[in-house]
């Protein structure tokens, strides 16, 4: 027999942005699982919430960071890329991850989505 689970799951309908301060106030976190795939011109903020509102072991899971290639546009002015490209720039420099980005293939295309394990607080 397993342990006795905790199940919640609670739908909040504010903008993210506005949201997860207020997660975090309300002493909601750690979380074990995030899993971002909003606006991607404010993925960067929600990956620095993210962070805040995990703990070591937790996994991050950001989507559409391929973007069909887009992110090594240097010269893209799209305002989702470079969301993506600021946030590919801050997981690459966070020391508290180990990631790594993986290209899928489907119906839609290509894109892809990264992988972040939190490995220290």
């Amino acid at each position: 027999m397993q342990g006795k689970r905790n199940h919640r799951i609670a739908a909040r309908t504010t903008a993210s942005l506005d949201t997860l301060p207020q997660l975090a106030t309300e002493g909601q976190a750690p979380f074990d699982f995030v899993f971002i795939d909003a606006d991607k011109a404010n993925t960067p903020d929600y990956f620095t919430w993210a962070l805040k509102l995990t703990r070591r072991g937790s996994v991050i899971i950001v989507d559409n960071v391929i973007r069909k290639g887009a992110v090594i546009d240097a010269n893209s002015t799209d305002e989702n890329v470079q969301g993506v490209r600021k946030f590919n720039t801050l997981l690459a420099a966070e020391p508290r991850v180990k990631a790594t980005t993986i290209q899928t293939v489907g119906s839609k295309g290509y894109d892809g989505l990264a992988i972040a394990l939190v490995v220290s607080d």
